[in-house]
């Protein structure tokens, strides 16, 4: 429901100019507030519909299936006790496989069945946490990596260790890094174990991620192999899927032109382009069965609760790229990031072809020059999703969306949103943050990227639970969109 005193709007306007070699954007942004309901994004003229995707950079790709093997710990804040899970979840992993977590942000809610990827450091809490690498050691040098029980409360100094106390006493362990948290474990044995990791741990370096494509978008001329798309991976060898179009033309190659089916660590793909191809676009996936290498992050696709990984049985892992191309002009490519740093999303549109354009943002302009490429972070609020549309020439359109994790919740409220053990649990048990829907501040959002005004263009932002969307609208000439 929308209350029009909660609402401040503001008009939506946007002009485009023609130029020699490069065009002009200025945008302007119309702000909604926090309960009107935005049933979509506006896309220029002709445009298709927008792949849709939260930037993801590939790998394992995962469903929550709840916390499964646990004791209790205590949680002091503000001179208040709070008593709460504390020990191992499981994933299940898209494709096969099974995956074990630990939580990483203890004030936060986790979603049932929420949907999780693998993610780097630097786009979660763990990029500016000075431990995070300490919680890497200690995942390496507990539960479950270290399964022989004895073994561990041999070297701890903890005495008898069980699969669900020595979970805890890690769990307890990770908190006291990952948030800081003034926790302890119930068990005695289980608070030994942790005292003894958080006293070891030394920094140990992230780990690489199980599959990735770098970039994840290319673009080109027809007629030219576009590329390369790099391949990372600790598997020993990947399957490579050409697009699924096979009437198009387009094929996968190596530089030589040689066609791939299957790729390494190190390998460098390219789009084939037919020469007499109309302006379009393609992907491709590459795909293995490989093990998460532990200390892996993974951020929800929605609010929820992120996660580390303490370990993984044979998992599929993929990642995906594209490819446009154009015949003339600018051709564009689009990708995004979290940007923990900035508090936002970094959308790069990239421009192989053979015209510039230009767009102003904020009373500043932006000149993508043929060959080059050019970044604008999109200011979006902590714990709030974001969807972001970029379309342009040749019915070219990519929507990115995902939720901004970057903190945890306890570095900047006070109060504390754990489910404890004797409150009642909506849905599966739950380390730290109970159970709970998407809740927040009204995102302070501004605009985003622009791609080339060619044959109508248009960029949306629409930030749930309350936020900004812009629109632009191509007409003949000097126009305003309305």
């Amino acid at each position: 429901m929308f209350s029009a005193s909660s609402a401040t709007v503001s008009s939506a306007t946007a002009t485009a100019h023609s130029g020699r070699g490069r065009r002009i954007v200025r945008l302007t942004a119309s702000v909604v507030a926090s309960g009107l309901a935005v049933a979509g994004v506006l896309v220029g003229a002709g445009g298709a519909a927008a792949d849709e995707a939260p930037p993801h950079q590939g790998g394992a790709t995962a469903v929550l299936d709840g916390l499964k093997t646990y004791d209790t710990a205590v949680l002091h804040t503000d001179g208040k006790k709070q008593t709460l899970p504390a020990g191992l979840f499981e994933m299940t992993v898209d494709g096969g496989g099974k995956l074990k977590t630990y939580c990483i942000d203890i004030h936060n809610p986790t979603q049932d069945q929420a949907k999780y990827l693998e993610t780097p450091w630097n786009q979660t809490s763990l990029g500016s946490n000075k431990d995070a690498g300490r919680i890497r050691w200690i995942l390496e040098h507990s539960y479950p990596q270290v399964d022989d029980l004895s073994d561990l409360a041999e070297k701890a100094g903890t005495g008898a260790l069980t699969e669900k106390t020595a979970a805890a006493g890690t769990q307890v362990a990770i908190w006291r890094f990952s948030d800081k948290a003034e926790v302890t474990a119930s068990d005695k044995q289980a608070e030994k174990l942790a005292d003894w990791l958080e006293k070891t741990a030394t920094d140990t370096a992230e780990p690489k991620a199980s599959l990735a494509l770098d970039p994840v978008a290319v673009s080109g001329r027809s007629g030219e192999r576009i590329g390369p798309v790099t391949v990372r991976t600790n598997a020993g060898q990947v399957s490579v899927a050409p697009p699924a179009d096979s009437a198009s033309g387009v094929g996968i190659t190596d530089k030589k032109g040689k066609p791939v089916t299957t790729a390494a660590d190190g390998d460098q793909l390219y789009f084939d382009v037919p020469a007499d191809s109309p302006d379009g676009s393609a992907a491709l996936t590459v795909q293995a069965t490989t093990s998460v290498p532990v200390g892996r992050a993974f951020a929800g696709v929605t609010r929820s609760q992120t996660q580390i990984l303490a370990g993984s049985s044979e998992s599929t892992v993929s990642a995906d790229a594209a490819a446009s191309w154009a015949e003339k002009g600018a051709a564009p490519a689009a990708t995004a990031r979290k940007n923990c740093d900035k508090s936002g999303v970094d959308i790069t549109v990239g421009n192989k072809g053979d015209e510039a354009y230009t767009f102003e943002l904020d009373g500043t302009e932006h000149t993508v020059e043929a060959g080059e490429s050019v970044t604008v972070t999109v200011p979006v609020a902590e714990d709030q999703a974001y969807d972001v549309t970029v379309t342009g020439p040749g019915g070219f359109a990519k929507t990115f969306k995902g939720v901004l994790d970057c903190r945890t919740s306890g570095s900047t409220t006070g109060g504390v949103d754990t489910q404890t053990l004797d409150q009642p649990a909506p849905t599966t048990a739950t380390a730290g943050g109970g159970t709970a829907g998407p809740e927040g501040n009204l995102a302070e959002t501004g605009s985003s990227n622009a791609t080339p005004v060619i044959a109508g263009i248009a960029i949306g932002l629409v930030v749930i639970g309350g936020g900004a969307v812009f629109f632009l609208r191509r007409r003949k000439g000097q126009s305003t969109a309305e």
